[in-house]
This record gives structure tokens, sequence and C-alpha cells, in this order.
């Protein structure tokens, strides 16, 4: 049998391990705060918009934390149950539902946000800040070549260096 024609490494399977590696430092704090993957996806872009007083539509929030629709309905019905958001109709359009986090939500942000910034400064320090920033940039790169929309990124923005 021969071996597959393939010349390039396996970029969505080095992606998600380089997801599951990350996220294997983070995955113990979230459990301590009685959190799934989904749930600190929601909270982090609530966390992100928490300025924003009229809330984040549901559509936004399943976009950002990259959930489909079914799966968000299911998080945001047991995170409402824990007290972590709370929803309401749009005003400008009944049909639409905004969220936001709670207090008790937005201190597990808080909280969180602590052990996570202290591994991307750990991470920062392994691989330089010039390396991180570029990967940053890099991985943006990718999203936009693909057409997946507009970057939204989670983190300030950096200037990129112009490609050698």
């Amino acid at each position: 049998m021969q071996a597959t024609p393939f010349i390039h490494r396996n970029l969505p399977r080095l992606l998600l391990q380089a997801r599951e590696s990350v996220m294997g430092h983070t995955r113990p704090s979230l459990r301590e705060h009685g959190l799934s993957d989904q749930q600190w996806r929601v909270l982090r872009v609530l966390g992100e918009h928490a300025h924003d007083s009229a809330g984040v539509e549901t559509g936004r929030v399943a976009k950002e934390a990259f959930l489909l629709g079914p799966s968000l309905t299911g998080v945001l019905n047991r995170m409402a149950r824990d007290g972590l958001i709370e929803r309401q109709r749009c005003p400008q359009d009944a049909r639409r539902t905004v969220v936001r986090a709670t207090a008790l939500g937005l201190s597990k942000v808080q909280a969180l946000s602590r052990s996570i910034e202290a591994h991307y400064a750990w991470m920062e320090g392994q691989l330089g800040k010039t390396v991180l920033q570029d990967l940053y940039g890099l991985l943006d790169q990718v999203i936009a070549l693909e057409g997946d929309g507009p970057v939204v990124p989670d983190e300030p923005t950096h200037p990129k260096k112009a490609a050698p």
C-alpha cells in the first residue's frame, strides 16, 4: 500500500493539539470554579463586553464563543440556573435575546483571568514576547485568509511587523 501523498503537516490537527496543550493548563482552574470549557468561553466573551450595559445578543455570543445555537441554549440555561448570567429580550427587537454576566459570573472571569494571564506570561517567557506576538499575528492571518470573517482578537491587538 502506498503512503498518502501529503506534503504539508496536518495543520488542523496541530492547531487542535496546541489548543489542548494550552487548555491543559486552564481546565483545572475552570473545574475549580465549576465551569466547563464552553461556559468559560461564554463568560470570557461576556467579560470582554461587560462595559455594554445592554448585554450581548446570543447570536454574537455564539459566534465569538464558537458554539452552535442548540449547544449555546443548553450552556446558557445551565449558566442562568447557576446564577452566572442573566437573559432578557432585546429592547429593540423582542425576537432576540441579550445576555450579560452577573456579578458572580464577572467575579469568576476576574479570578480566572489571573491564572490564565499568569500562564500566558509564562508562555511569553518561554517563547519570547516577539514570538508570541508573531504567533497571534499568524493565527489572525490564517483566520482572515480562510474567510471566517473579521478577526475578533480576544487580546489587545499588537502592532504587526511587515512580512520579510
